[in-house]
């Protein structure tokens, strides 16, 4: 199964219990932030709104599409604000 891991500095941590890294079972990314809703509530509209994505060493601008191999690896970045 994907491999997702969040940011040790991120928010999103509370809603996880503190939980950093976790696998779900998901075949695209859409799929993937949808279960992770499922799971903890809030967290897939903070991925939509306030999150960057890497998945497998590549970072995405909108990952929706992304097809994922069950040893993808996710990350979970909280995006940086700046003019």
């Amino acid at each position: 199964m994907p491999k997702v891991v969040l940011s040790s500095g991120s928010a999103s941590l509370a809603l996880m219990g503190g939980q950093t890294e976790f696998e779900v079972e998901a075949t695209n990314f859409r799929r993937l932030v949808l279960e992770l809703e499922r799971r903890f509530p809030g967290l897939g509209r903070q991925v939509d709104e306030s999150m960057a994505v890497a998945i497998d060493g590549e970072i995405f601008q909108d990952a929706y599409g992304v097809e994922l191999r069950p040893d993808s690896e996710i990350y979970l970045i909280p995006k940086i604000g700046g003019g």
